[in-house]
């Protein structure tokens, strides 16, 4: 098994990949700014190394003597980055850039970069591949898509560095985000019986969190030269919005009612996972389904007591810590 470092490991998917990757035998150093806490850690805390420190910073010392890091640190949506682009930039490309360089210089064998399937911008192909160009629209996917190019520049014969465009999370995490669209209409279900859909046409790709956490685990074991200086798409199902909300219903409740209202956001895509199913023979074994029913149960056991807390929602959690003024 590996020592791996992973930067962001309190986050949403951090912490849910950490508590995988400790199952699975790994030894797991977490490196956070702890923006949001560390209360997704509070199961495994005695378990692996946590150093509170922000990317931006010289991490090398924990870099030495690892097998591979998971950059999962960034700033992680549009509106977060939008909040403060400079911080934006320096988290999601100049610190990148450093602690990739700095991670081959110090002998780390492996570096998995988390980008973003919105890398592409908006594309008028009904299915979008990996041998598209990079049309990034936002500060946050500019920034995504010009990390990539240094990190897969860095890739040798001795040093394998790559990376994965996951389309949105969604399902439960010990960090719960309650502001990613298969969780948002959940919530709404389930505590006011009621949907509002923006628009409905749009296509929006999901994951499983537990299916994008399995492949960053899977990623630590794979060839060099299957992975090496290339990027991967990491979706599953491509719904339209509204059918989302209808898959909610069903299993919410019939009771639930769904409203659509105009939206000004047209943003349609559809993504394409075939290449990290035919390289690398990775599927995911969740469904949207089972990501709903996971964020169900948790209202209903308890686990998420106070929905409107701000710790569940990025912008919000950001915003009261003056990130948009620093």
């Amino acid at each position: 098994m590996a020592k791996v470092i992973v930067t962001g490991g309190a986050g949403y998917a951090g912490c849910v990949l950490t508590e995988m990757l400790l199952a699975r035998g790994h030894e797991v150093t977490v490196v956070d700014t702890m923006y949001f806490g560390d209360g997704g850690l509070a199961k495994i805390r005695k378990d692996i190394a946590i150093v509170k420190a922000d990317i931006r910073s010289d991490i090398s010392e924990h870099l030495k003597g690892q097998d591979a890091v998971i950059n999962l640190a960034a700033i992680s949506n549009d509106p977060s980055s939008d909040l403060n682009p400079r911080i934006t930039q320096e988290t999601n490309f100049d610190a990148v850039v450093r602690m990739v360089r700095e991670a081959k210089r110090l002998g780390v064998p492996r570096f998995i970069n988390v980008s973003t399937s919105s890398v592409y911008g908006v594309k008028k192909e009904p299915n979008v591949t990996e041998d598209l160009p990079l049309e990034p629209l936002t500060i946050y996917s500019k920034t995504k898509a010009e990390a990539e190019e240094i990190v897969h520049a860095e890739n040798d014969s001795d040093f394998c560095a790559f990376s994965i465009r996951p389309a949105t999370v969604c399902g439960w995490s010990p960090r719960m985000r309650l502001d990613l669209t298969v969780n948002i209409l959940t919530m709404h279900a389930v505590l006011n019986k009621r949907i509002r859909v923006f628009g409905g046409n749009q296509k929006r790709p999901n994951i499983h969190i537990w299916d994008i956490c399995d492949y960053y685990e899977r990623l630590l074991k794979v060839p060099p030269n299957k992975v090496g200086g290339q990027a991967f798409n990491a979706g599953y199902e491509n719904h339209t919005v509204m059918e989302i909300a209808e898959m909610v219903r069903n299993v919410v409740g019939k009771d639930v009612s769904i409203a659509t209202e105009p939206t000004n956001d047209p943003r349609s895509y559809h993504i394409s996972s075939e290449k990290i199913r035919n390289v690398l023979g990775f599927e995911p074994k969740k469904t949207i389904a089972d990501a709903i029913h996971d964020v169900r149960d948790a209202f209903s056991e308890g686990l998420i007591p106070d929905p409107q807390n701000e710790k569940y929602y990025n912008v919000k959690a950001m915003k009261a810590q003056g990130f948009d003024s620093k």
